[in-house]
């Protein structure tokens, strides 16, 4: 197809996962707004974990091809084979995370073979079992396999900085997009019912987080470092995944069941998240998280870890509450100075709202990947 023909584009998608994590809805929200000219094909790594669809619009034309080769696996010469030979007849392979990098080697080793399309890979941040640094395997592997990707693009300055230095990639491939969002949805006031199955009452008040249920969001400590609150607040964890019981079995505990509360996975966090009163994550791990911008964006306070981008992230004024990362006991204090100053919480909110807004709405988001992916096509536009 001629450059500046963009109708009919055929997109591929290698996610590590598709549940509804930052990445994943980053993702949907890019498939939505470049509408229904696009065709999307989508490959969760896990399979099963398909969470994000929920969030496309039914406008889209999407499928989720059958039989296509795992993600993971060893690297065989026969298995990377089939995986490229899976990629072919696209206008644009997308692949993302660690998860993925299989099927970007065997991009790099196979492209001129079967003609594959071009291949963009999005690095958003890592497994719980890189938390406590990078594996030096992996980065080598990263190195090899990233050698005929158009572009490698990384919502963090962190992460920017691992790309260029660790995993040696020239500056040229290596795209700083940080993540936005619709931050002018996030301004309407919440109904008390939002969240299903949870109600907030007059007088409560909520220290409230969207998280993945995964042990680097390590949300037993968040429940640790929430339980000397007073009574009228309440912790509720908005999300899904393997560590559910865990957080159960930690507020049992410390006998704050009552005071805890697990909503499940809710879309739409413009609806529900304006009910926090104070938004805090407990994070080993993150690089640039889009539910710290959502609540921002709601104008609400913030306690979380210094990890990756969150300290630059938040307005100055708020940078004081942004504690050591792996400091329970300073997480905790935070949430207590919070908890105890409703005007500090009010000026804190305002100030992110303000930076959110300057910094981080999505319109920008958007028409950059909407230039990089059409770029990395020959092509003027993807509309």
């Amino acid at each position: 197809m001629s450059a500046g023909k963009s109708a009919g584009a055929r997109i591929l998608h290698l996610h590590s996962t598709f549940a509804a994590g930052g990445k994943e809805r980053r993702a949907v929200r890019l498939m939505n707004a470049f509408g229904p000219a696009i065709s999307h094909s989508i490959v969760s790594g896990i399979p099963g974990e398909t969470g994000a669809a929920s969030e496309l619009s039914a406008a889209l034309k999407v499928d989720w091809p059958a039989g296509f080769p795992p993600l993971t696996g060893l690297p065989t010469p026969r298995r990377l084979q089939r995986l490229a030979q899976a990629m072919r007849g696209y206008d644009l392979v997308l692949t993302y995370n660690w998860g993925a990098m299989d099927a970007v080697l065997s991009h790099t080793l196979f492209a001129d073979v079967f003609s594959l399309p071009p291949l963009v890979h999005h690095e958003d941040g890592f497994n719980a079992d890189e938390q406590a640094g990078l594996k030096a395997r992996r980065n080598w592997y990263r190195r090899i396999a990233l050698g005929r990707a158009r572009a490698l693009v990384v919502p963090s300055k962190t992460l920017e900085q691992i790309a260029l230095s660790v995993w040696a990639q020239p500056a040229g491939r290596v795209k700083y997009v940080p993540n936005g969002i619709d931050t002018a949805a996030f301004a309407k006031a919440p109904r008390a019912d939002a969240l299903p199955g949870i109600i907030k009452h007059p007088g409560e008040l909520w220290v409230g987080t969207l998280a993945g249920m995964r042990p680097v969001k390590n949300l037993t400590a968040l429940v640790r470092a929430f339980a000397p609150l007073p009574p009228q607040w309440q912790l509720v964890v908005v999300g899904e995944g393997p560590e559910k019981d865990a957080i159960r079995a930690e507020a049992e505990r410390l006998g704050i069941e009552d005071r805890v509360h697990l909503p499940g996975f809710a879309r739409d966090p413009a609806r529900y998240i304006g009910l926090f009163d104070i938004f805090a994550l407990s994070s080993r791990s993150e690089q640039f998280p889009i539910s710290l911008v959502e609540a921002m964006a709601a104008g609400k306070a913030i306690a979380a870890p210094a990890v990756g981008d969150i300290p630059v992230m938040v307005a100055e004024e708020n940078r004081a509450l942004i504690s050591k990362a792996g400091d329970e006991k300073a997480l905790s204090g935070a949430l207590s100075t919070l908890a105890a100053d409703r005007d500090l919480r009010a000026r804190l909110g305002r100030a992110n709202r303000a930076r959110a807004r300057a910094c981080y709405d999505e319109k920008p988001m958007i028409e950059a990947y909407r230039r990089l992916y059409a770029s990395a096509m020959g092509r003027e536009t993807l509309t």
